[in-house]
């Protein structure tokens, strides 16, 4: 009985676990990552703790009873009253003011300050691993949960977790020097924002958002849990993700350079009169956070092209210029390959505005698709679109090595892809834009050669698409591509075709992995039939219009209904200028 009633819990359980095993498995080298650096960071907590001592880097022989100070002492730290010295220290306490005399009582604070023990808070250690590690976990959870739509690379929580110790290292050492006591003080020297454009441009708005709040809570805990500082990174970094989103140019940066510098200066002047400070004391700080801006956008736009070219991403920047026509590549497409340039544009023109309508990359679907067929370059002739004077080769090979020959051209678009050294997301899309499916011409024709002909040998050799960019161009290549078979394409009969088309993918199971749904592809469907119908459209015959076959069909009418009236004498000259030209290329021949 116990038993029987324990089975479902105990079920549940290794469900769970079971489960549990899996997901790590599958995230494993992104959970390393993330221990690595936690790792890496609580070597700086400890560190920044160390540090955080009562003692000041001075000495009392600089200073005097009625002094003007030279600086601002704040205490890091409450120090209790004693015998020795009943004066109390309270944390945060401005102890001397630079520009006033040292008074008595401020005297005093400063000798108690400087007589206090060097000594490592454990307990403050502890609470700031246990915050660390509860934002280690978040960070690991957004980018293993998230649906950002594409494939996380490794390279890309390298770069990240380099950009926060970089981070938590400027905020936490620099706020033990003496210039920047103050919480509005730190906001001046952090780099955060500057990271969250290089990740915007690379990667995407969401991830900077990510990003954003993971870097704000890094700021957080390295100034010792100051909420001006957290704020103030927190709104900076929001706005240096939203305000990057459009731009497509590199001159467009440094908009974004002043556009950041005014912003990180409106929030200054914001918190200050939230937390009641004095706007004239905080003029250096609005001046330097505006300078932080300013510099963090003139900065990413020169770390961007090395940073880029480093990892292999697709940045805006990178694509805009692949996306240039007059290149080398795409002109030589152009003249080896007429037809494949001709479809790839009108592919990149569907894909483009598909995914601008379902929210996907509409840029690296653009690119993408011009470059999806670039190995079709060095045997053009083989394949249909390119088959000018209807000699059609492939139907004179036999059908599995028409097969061979027909999907070597995603292998070849790959090799040339990184030769060229392509962004990864442009090389996966050449690559998946066929996914595993079968070249079902050529396996019909082998089927009724052989009855047993193997499916495998017909079959793409890649990976159905992982992202809804890679999804978008494989559809948006099927659909080009047969609809120029299809009679009298009207709207109607052409929204029949595509949605037997991107049905028949479904069932084959090449959309399965690229996170488009039900409503995508009523939206992409819907796309495609308003850009084919226009394409399509017939046009209206104008008043006095002549057939331009008239006149030919006409000839051959005559020509054939006349030919027992041709005079024998211009036989005769047919046949001897025959003959001679005959002779002619006979003699040219030897």
């Amino acid at each position: 009985m116990n038993k029987t009633k324990n089975n479902p819990f105990s079920e549940s359980v290794k469900n769970f676990f079971s489960q549990l095993n899996g997901y790590v498995k599958a995230h494993w080298p992104v959970l390393v990552l993330v221990l690595v650096g936690f790792i890496a960071v609580s070597v700086e907590n400890f560190f920044k703790v160390a540090m955080s001592q009562t003692v000041f880097s001075y000495s009392m022989d600089d200073f005097e009873v009625g002094q003007i100070a030279d600086r601002t002492i704040y205490a890091p730290r409450s120090i209790p009253a004693d015998e020795m010295n009943p004066v109390f220290v309270e944390e945060g306490e401005k102890i001397i003011r630079k520009g006033f005399p040292i008074t008595d009582e401020a005297y005093s604070k400063l000798q108690k300050m400087s007589e206090s023990p060097h000594y490592v808070d454990y307990r403050a250690f502890a609470d700031s691993e246990l915050f660390l590690a509860l934002l280690a976990t978040m960070w690991f959870l957004l980018f293993t949960f998230a649906p950002f739509g594409r494939e996380i690379r490794l390279r890309e929580i390298i770069f990240q977790l380099i950009c926060f110790l970089l981070v938590y290292a400027a905020v936490a050492f620099c706020s033990k020097i003496s210039f920047f006591a103050t919480q509005f003080d730190i906001t001046t020297i952090i780099p955060a924002s500057l990271f969250i454009l290089i990740i915007a441009v690379l990667y995407g708005q969401l991830s900077a958002i990510f990003c954003s709040f993971i870097f704000a809570f890094c700021v957080f805990d390295a100034s010792s849990c100051q909420i001006v500082p957290f704020l103030f990174t927190l709104a900076s970094c929001l706005a240096a993700s939203t305000i990057v989103r459009k731009i497509e140019r590199r001159i467009d940066m440094m908009f974004v350079s002043l556009m950041l510098g005014s912003i990180n200066a409106v929030l200054i002047i914001l918190f200050a009169v939230i937390f009641n400070c004095s706007i004239r004391e905080l003029a250096v700080v609005i001046g330097l956070v505006a300078l932080n801006g300013f510099l963090s956008g003139v900065l990413s736009l020169g770390l961007i092209t090395p940073i880029e070219l480093l990892l292999n991403t697709a940045s805006v920047f990178r694509l805009m210029d692949l996306s240039d026509s007059n290149n080398t590549l795409m002109r030589k497409l152009f003249l080896t390959a007429s037809g494949t340039y001709q479809h790839s544009q009108m592919v990149a023109q569907l894909a483009e505005s598909a995914c601008r309508e379902i929210g996907a990359n509409s840029l690296l679907a653009r690119v993408a698709a011009y470059y999806h067929d670039i190995g079709k370059m060095d045997q053009s002739e083989y394949f249909t679109e390119n088959d000018m004077d209807g000699q059609h080769k492939l139907n004179e090979m036999k059908p599995n090595l028409a097969a061979i020959l027909v999907r070597s051209h995603v292998r070849k678009g790959v090799e040339k892809a990184r030769q060229l050294h392509f962004p990864q997301q442009v090389i996966d899309i050449i690559e998946q834009h066929h996914g595993n499916s079968i070249i079902s011409y050529f396996y019909e024709k082998a089927k009724e050669q052989d009855p047993n002909a193997n499916i495998d040998d017909f079959m793409y050799l890649g990976n159905p698409p992982v992202s809804k960019e890679s999804g978008v161009v494989m559809l948006a290549d099927t659909v080009e591509a047969a609809c120029k078979s299809l009679d009298n394409p009207t709207e109607a009969r052409l929204e029949k075709f595509i949605d037997t088309l991107i049905t028949s993918k479904m069932e084959h199971g090449q959309l399965d992995y690229c996170a488009l749904t039900f409503g995508d592809l009523k939206k992409i469907k819907s796309v495609f039939v308003r850009i084919l119908a226009a394409y399509y459209h017939g046009r209206i015959k104008y008043p006095n219009q002549k057939d331009p076959d008239a006149q030919d069909k006409k000839d051959s009418a005559k020509d054939s209904g006349s030919d027992k009236k041709i005079e024998p004498e211009k036989e005769k000259k047919s046949e001897k200028t025959s003959a001679k030209n005959a002779e002619k290329t006979d003699a040219e021949a030897k």
